[in-house]
């Protein structure tokens, strides 16, 4: 869980907010349980909701399937080491 998420953080999907559920041709809830583990990118912010393309995990392009997720229900991703980080 995380306090604060910008745009642009890398997070992980560490949880499925209990009020989400799979209805009328809308498998949202299904595409939340696809998408906890793994990593993405906060690609904005309404409120306290972030929003993470996620598409590509059910072979679309990223921005064919969105979700909007509290922050309590993400972790930040750790940090890659660039080829100029290190010493």
């Amino acid at each position: 869980m995380i306090a604060h998420v910008k745009a642009g953080d890398k997070v992980k999907c560490v949880g499925i907010p209990p009020k989400v559920h799979d209805n009328d041709g809308l498998q949202t809830r299904s595409l939340f349980e696809t998408c906890v583990g793994k990593v993405f990118r906060v690609e904005g912010l309404d409120h306290s909701l972030a929003r993470l393309d996620v598409g590509h995990v059910v072979w679309k392009k990223p921005w064919e399937h969105t979700i909007w997720v509290e922050p309590e229900f993400l972790e930040l991703a750790q940090k890659t080491v660039q080829k100029s980080d290190r010493p």
